[in-house]
């Protein structure tokens, strides 16, 4: 039987083996913890609190500031030190809350959350909304609103993106370990909002014993499957996942629920499992920290604010001072100058390594080949498009599809010119999507 996948795609080292048979350990900051107040995609959140407050783990300290919004929560007690702009890992000086933290960690009383079965439609979303959800997969976005599509009736399928494709990362492998049943919870929440529609649990073949815990626990699920993807980058992708578990294709001009889909990744319905069953706000995600520079690298359980520098501690610190830090994966992620930057909701990862093999390279020709084309997931032709980007030639660039490219990186990884094929079409989609914006 062919294996559930997509056209395209690449195999890279993928350096899991360095994480991901060590437990999940949970950390306790120790200095201050800093809130940006745009940890989401749409309008930054408003402060509730102001300097001199003392506030508890779990109360909120900023409210959504628009429709497209997410509310924050302290994630420890003590005092609110200022409100004051402070860099992010993007390099941003974005206004954030500082909490200065008392080392008590005295916790909110949470809502009393009623049974799941005797909870409406509107009550199950604005429990999500009002815990301040986001996707955790990387891109941010309010999840109460993917969460509620026009016609809730048409949506067919809510996967839960179990493939975890980026090299290095095992967050979502650690979380499937240790805690399958909250996943499944949270997967019946979102099943609940949608009574036409089957949950998947789409995971790479790769992981094995995740695909034999979580059919265990599903075999009485009616409405539950387990479907194992082919191990290849990027499965993980929103569509290239919709493409291997449904058979449907979305494109740029289309939102998953256009298929009648919907996809959260590991960490969001966990998130959502606290909401709805206990009552409890998003306030700490897992993050990989790890790379061959890193002394103990491992998943750690933080607390939304913590400082990167006490994940490094955390982790043995650097067993060799690395030459290249990167925010996420090796494939999607970017290189960091600053360690001194706060963990945020869709902060996945910390990658330490003692090689930069990107700025070694020395870009040639192209030699038509053809890799970059067998390789993209969206079957573009990379080469073109990349020398349209380089030459500001828009219409031509468009003409060829170039904003269907969901910036994976497989071009640039196949290149054997060693061309940024990816880095210039990236260029180019900011500029289109800033004109459209317009």
């Amino acid at each position: 039987m062919a294996k559930l996948t997509f056209q395209g795609g690449i195999h890279p080292y993928d350096g899991k083996e360095l994480s991901k048979d060590k437990p999940i350990k949970a950390v306790l900051p120790k200095g201050d913890l800093v809130y940006p107040l745009s940890q989401h995609i749409g309008a930054p959140a408003k402060p509730i609190v102001e300097k001199g407050d003392h506030v508890l783990t779990g109360q909120k300290i900023a409210e959504a500031g628009g429709f497209v919004s997410a509310p924050i929560y302290a994630t420890v007690s003590g005092t609110v030190k200022s409100i004051e702009p402070r860099r992010v890992v993007t390099g941003d000086s974005v206004m954030s809350i500082i909490v200065e933290n008392d080392g008590l960690y005295d916790e909110v009383e949470y809502p009393e959350v009623k049974p799941l079965e005797e909870m409406t439609r509107e009550e199950i979303i604005e429990c999500i909304k009002e815990a301040g959800i986001v996707g955790m997969g990387g891109a941010g976005f309010p999840t109460f609103i993917k969460l509620s599509p026009k016609e809730p009736e048409k949506i067919d399928y809510v996967i839960a993106n179990c493939a975890e494709c980026e090299p290095y990362l095992t967050s979502d492998y650690r979380r499937m370990i240790e805690e399958p049943e909250k996943l499944i919870k949270g997967l019946k929440v979102s099943l609940q909002l949608f009574p036409n529609a089957r949950g998947i649990l789409a995971v790479e073949d790769n992981k094995p014993d995740c695909i034999g815990i979580l059919k265990n626990l599903t075999k009485d699920e009616s409405r539950i499957s387990v479907k194992a993807l082919k191990t290849k980058y990027p499965q993980g992708a929103e569509r290239q996942i919709i493409f291997a578990t449904t058979g449907r294709a979305i494109n740029s001009s289309m939102l998953p629920a256009d298929a009648g889909c919907v996809v959260n990744n590991v960490d969001t319905i966990v998130a959502i499992y606290h909401a709805v069953y206990e009552g409890k706000p998003l306030m700490n995600r897992i993050v990989t920290v790890t790379g061959d520079a890193v002394a103990d690298p491992r998943n750690f359980i933080v607390r939304i604010g913590t400082n990167y520098h006490e994940l490094i501690e955390e982790a043995g610190g650097f067993k060799t001072e690395p030459v290249k830090i990167v925010s996420g994966g090796p494939m999607m992620g970017f290189g960091i100058f600053n360690l001194d930057v706060p963990t945020t909701k869709t902060a996945s990862a910390l990658l330490c390594l003692t090689q930069d093999d990107v700025s070694r390279m020395e870009p040639s020709a192209c030699i038509k080949c053809g890799r970059c084309v067998e390789a993209c997931p969206s079957r573009l032709v990379p080469n073109k498009l990349a020398v349209y980007a380089q030459n500001y030639a828009e219409e031509e660039f468009l003409a060829l599809e170039g904003m269907e490219c969901v910036e994976c990186g497989c071009c640039s990884f196949v290149c054997p010119a060693k061309r940024p094929l990816t880095q210039s079409i990236k260029s180019m989609r900011k500029i289109q999507l800033a004109k459209k914006k317009k």
